[in-house]
């Protein structure tokens, strides 16, 4: 079983993050890759990637074989349940590298689906030393074993029309998203806007325990979450759509009417860069903050070539070329030279002032708590 964590802090965590986002980890652009440190661990089986829809370009897989030999192929999912789910029910079979949030990964290993790093095996000195730190305290780390390497990090904030629904740092709130006026022309996700509600609500004054405790107990998490699920079906009609994949959510302000959501970061990137109107800004109680990486499934087939790829990841030219075709912040060490004007300005108008200093990270979440979440999120869902 895994072990109990305390849950961490958006406070606990500030000056690790301040280290992190000082060191650069967003960088936008493609560049390429010409070095071949992992060749010598390239062998002829093909690496089988399970990654998020839309982190992995024919690009990326086209230059990570140029630089070590490796083929590899790529298989998309939508949501962290569904490849948890995948998981279970192949007992850790088919793939040699998975892409879990790092809050997850302690139900895989609960679960026996993921195998301990090789610490030994991984460039560390590529990454940046505190995002390596922090995922320690964030789940990649359970009962004194690693399970993941930190490739990636970014939030869930309020996306929105510049034109018909313009929002300003400092009064942008969660709240914004349920207002009378908003009938009809939101989206967002089911289990997270519920926290996104909390988040308001707690700072109202309105829930009957610390937001925090829900993480915890379930006792802590029922009295609280009674209290958010009562709020958000009495302003549902707000919700156009519900997303749960960032197709989805795009597809809400593309085609649905939206204007306004509770989205990812780079959901609202990649419509901006499409020429829509959108902007994206974290709410005065604070965006919602995640971090990822790889991690290994107990089944993975072709271990030189898992490595081979972390290590690849990790270097300024892939993390790169990575995070500008996800519109994620990578922890590569040396990607922020590559940063180009928009990116940069894309991630200051999100974060401004102290945006990155109220930053809420998730906190570990237990199978107990998925369990009760997912029943709270069906109930919203449904009625």
């Amino acid at each position: 079983m895994v072990q109990d964590k305390p849950a961490t802090t958006r406070h606990s965590f500030n000056l690790k993050r301040r280290t992190v986002l000082s060191g650069a980890l967003a960088s936008l652009v493609c560049a390429p890759f010409v070095a071949r440190s992992a060749a010598a661990q390239s062998s002829s089986g093909e690496l089988r990637i399970s990654a998020w829809a839309g982190y992995i370009s024919p690009e990326m897989l086209a230059a990570f074989e140029k630089a070590t030999g490796i083929k590899a192929s790529y298989t998309p999912y939508g949501t962290n349940d569904e490849i948890l789910s995948l998981m279970k029910v192949n007992q850790g079979e088919g793939f040699d590298v998975i892409w879990p949030a790092l809050d997850r990964v302690p139900n895989y290993v609960e679960a026996s689906l993921v195998q301990p790093i090789d610490e030994k095996r991984v460039e560390w000195d590529r990454c940046i030393e505190s995002a390596v730190k922090s995922s320690e305290t964030l789940g990649a780390v359970v009962e004194g074993k690693r399970y993941q390497v930190p490739t990636d990090w970014g939030t869930e904030a309020i996306a929105f029309d510049t034109q018909k629904a313009p929002l300003t740092y400092g009064t942008a709130s969660y709240s914004d998203l349920w207002k009378p006026e908003m009938a009809g022309k939101v989206t967002v996700r089911g289990h997270s806007a519920l926290v996104g509600l909390a988040l308001w609500l707690e700072q109202q004054g309105k829930l009957p325990k610390p937001f925090l405790e829900s993480f915890k107990n379930p006792e802590a998490m029922r009295a609280n979450y009674d209290v958010v699920l009562e709020e958000a079906l009495a302003r549902k009609a707000n919700v156009a759509q519900f997303w749960s994949s960032q197709n989805e959510a795009q597809g809400a302000f593309r085609t649905n009417g939206c204007i306004l959501g509770q989205t990812w970061d780079s959901t609202a990137a990649g419509l901006k860069q499409e020429g829509m109107p959108i902007g994206y800004i974290a709410p005065k109680e604070g965006a919602l903050a995640w971090m990822e990486g790889i991690s290994l499934p107990i089944g993975a087939k072709n271990i030189d070539q898992a490595y081979a790829f972390i290590n690849w990841m990790l270097t300024p030219e892939a993390g790169a070329m990575y995070a500008s075709h996800a519109k994620v912040n990578t922890t590569a060490k040396g990607a922020e030279a590559l940063l180009p004007a928009d990116a940069k300005a894309f991630f200051e108008t999100a974060y401004p002032a102290d945006a990155l200093d109220k930053l809420w990270w998730w906190p570990v979440q237990e199978s107990w708590f998925v369990e009760l979440r997912t029943e709270y999120q069906d109930r919203f869902l449904s009625a």
